[in-house]
């Protein structure tokens, strides 16, 4: 059995003029990750690694839930390769992962995740929000052999705030 868990990057910062590479996060993207992270340890095999992609970005997302969580930030495997918003690319990038390894954490990007999620995942996703986290479970023993799987649990955002208002909808953290 190989489960895999997908984690979008939060919400990122337009403000300042970077490549896209190096934005940062937003203050809401920095909430939002703590505001996850916060909730899903009771979802998390005993055992996992983890990567990420190198955008900024991501890696910040990366760094918060390994703070949250009690992941040692070293033990984190940054992959230019990660940094794809193509689902092929990152079906490919996951099938690289050795055998030993039975649960996989990746911190990356949309198209990708949301295309990967449809594609393998056994539930429809319209769109997997910034700070979204999704547990797939395959009936593997190798990686390379992933195809249809089943969707365990999403977990996004929007599902752990209060809102002050039906009238404004603004969330309040």
């Amino acid at each position: 059995m190989k489960n895999l868990i997908l984690i979008r990057h939060a919400k990122s910062s337009w403000d300042a003029p970077l490549i896209d590479k190096d934005r940062p996060l937003s203050r809401r993207g920095i909430n939002d990750a703590h505001l996850v992270s916060a909730n899903v340890e009771e979802f998390l095999p005993d055992s996992y690694i983890v990567w990420s992609s190198t955008a900024q970005r991501a890696k910040n997302t990366a760094y918060i839930f390994a703070e949250t969580l009690s992941i040692p930030q070293e033990s984190i495997v940054f992959k230019d390769s990660l940094y794809t918003f193509d689902a092929k690319k990152l079906e490919a990038e996951i099938k690289t992962c050795d055998d030993q390894f039975d649960n996989l954490i990746v911190f990356g990007h949309n198209d990708a995740i949301t295309t990967f999620v449809n594609t393998f995942g056994s539930q429809d996703v319209e769109n997997v929000p910034t700070s979204g986290f999704v547990y797939l479970s395959f009936n593997v023993d190798s990686w390379q052999d992933i195809q249809q799987g089943k969707t365990e649990k999403l977990l996004f955002p929007r599902d752990f705030k209060k809102y002050d208002s039906p009238l404004t909808g603004k969330p309040i953290y």
